[in-house]
């Protein structure tokens, strides 16, 4: 393939297509490449290469993690610092109002 003439844009292939592509992929004959393949099905071999990989990832052939998890632990990463900041808060809070109720400090009475 001189350029990318005839290539569908990934994002906008049903996850099936990408399924079956891979699967084709998985299971080709020998003599016969991933860019045949990727040319008759109209993608990218960079693409396919790239689902080929995370087609890995998600059936935990290597050992990164699934697109899945990873979300998962965004998610919880960004739960984790949102927390941290709550605590950080508090703390403040704690040590200020600790602060304004020591004696000699808060009151003008003696």
């Amino acid at each position: 393939m001189g350029g990318l003439e005839g290539c569908r844009r990934a994002q906008a292939l049903p996850r099936e297509f990408r399924d079956d592509v891979v699967r084709v992929a998985r299971d080709r004959e020998a003599g016969v490449t991933i860019e045949q393949i990727a040319k008759d099905f109209e993608v990218h071999p960079m693409t396919l290469f790239k689902w080929l990989r995370q087609a890995d990832v998600d059936a935990g052939a290597t050992p990164e993690t699934a697109s899945s998890e990873s979300a998962e632990l965004r998610e919880a990463r960004k739960r984790i610092r949102l927390l941290e900041q709550e605590n950080e808060v508090l703390r403040r809070a704690a040590a200020y109002l600790s602060q304004a109720h020591l004696p000699g400090r808060g009151s003008t009475r003696s």
